[in-house]
């Protein structure tokens, strides 16, 4: 089996991200926003620390909402590619 590339959260260190590789990423986010959203309001929730295996006790409302404001830039972000695609073949 494969081992899977580990990618950037913010996509730092690559010119531009493809159009796949945004599109899996954008399935990721929307699963971590549905989690978030459907745990119950007195579960604990732990973010953990980049490039690191230690987790830290987070707030569950801040990280939802962080989390959908990451899922609208990477929806955002998919927009923008499929329009200058779009632009590109109309030239």
């Amino acid at each position: 089996m494969p081992a899977r590339e580990a990618r950037p959260e913010d996509g730092a260190g690559r010119a531009a991200p493809g159009r796949e590789d945004l599109s899996s990423r954008i399935k990721e986010q929307k699963i971590v926003v549905d989690e978030l959203s459907n745990l119950k309001k007195n579960r604990k929730v732990y973010r953990q620390q980049q490039n690191s295996n230690i987790f830290f006790l987070a707030d569950r409302t801040e990280l939802l909402s962080e989390s959908k404001n990451i899922l609208d830039e990477l929806k955002k972000e998919y927009q923008e590619i499929e329009n200058s695609e779009k632009t590109k073949t109309k030239k």
